[in-house]
C-alpha cells in the first residue's frame, strides 16, 4: 500500500466532516496583512494559540488565495477578532461587498502605517511576523511569533452551524434565552 493510499484509508467524507465541523463554535477574525506584495484582508476561523512560551498563534488560509500568497511574501499579519457588533465587517472582508467596493478597508478604521498590517479599531489584536508555513491539504498553516497584542474589553464575535453569534456567559441572562441575541 502507498503512503498516500494509507492515509486516505482513515479519512472520513468531505461532506460528514464538514457538518460537524460547523458545530465548532469559533470566534471569528479577520486577518490582515501590507507590505511589498500588498495589502489584503480576509474573514478567517481557523485561529489558534500555540504556545504562550514564546507567544505564538497559528492561521490557516486557503493556499491558493491571494491574502495567502500575500501573508507568505509580506512575511507578516495581524489577526483581528472582531467585537461581537461588528458581523459588518466580518461580511466584507468575506467577500460580500466586493461587487460594490473595490477596497475592504475603505471606510474601516484602522490602526499602522503602510507595510505593517492594519489593526482594526476595536478589535483584540494579535501581530506577528511569520516564523514558519506549513501546507496541509488545501490550506497553509501560517505560524507566527506575536510581537504586539491589544486587548479589547468588548465579547468577541462567533460563528457557529453557518451564522453569526453573540458570546453570553452562561447564567447571565437568568433561567430563559436572552433578547436579542443571534
Amino acid at each position: 500500500m502507498r503512503e498516500s493510499d494509507d492515509a486516505n484509508a482513515f479519512c472520513v467524507p468531505r461532506a460528514s466532516f464538514i457538518r460537524a465541523m460547523r458545530m465548532v463554535a469559533s470566534s471569528v477574525t479577520v486577518v490582515t496583512t501590507d507590505g511589498p506584495a500588498g495589502r489584503f484582508g480576509a474573514t478567517v476561523s481557523a485561529f489558534s494559540s500555540v504556545s504562550a512560551d514564546p507567544p505564538t498563534i497559528l492561521v490557516c488560509l486557503r493556499a491558493e488565495s491571494r491574502i495567502a500568497k500575500a501573508v507568505a511574501r509580506n512575511g507578516g499579519l495581524c489577526v483581528n477578532v472582531l467585537p461581537d457588533d461588528r458581523q459588518d465587517i466580518a461580511d466584507r472582508f468575506a467577500g460580500l461587498d466586493d461587487h460594490r467596493l473595490a477596497d475592504r478597508f475603505f471606510g474601516i478604521d484602522c490602526r499602522g502605517g503602510p507595510g505593517s498590517p492594519p489593526e482594526i479599531d476595536g478589535a483584540t489584536v494579535f501581530s506577528g511576523h511569520v516564523e514558519q508555513a506549513v501546507m496541509s491539504g488545501s490550506h497553509r498553516i501560517f505560524i507566527c511569533r506575536i510581537r504586539d497584542v491589544r486587548e479589547s474589553a468588548a465579547r468577541p464575535l462567533a460563528y457557529l452551524d453557518g451564522s453569526y453569534h453573540n458570546v453570553i456567559p452562561r447564567g447571565a441572562c437568568g433561567a430563559g434565552p436572552c433578547a436579542g441575541t443571534a
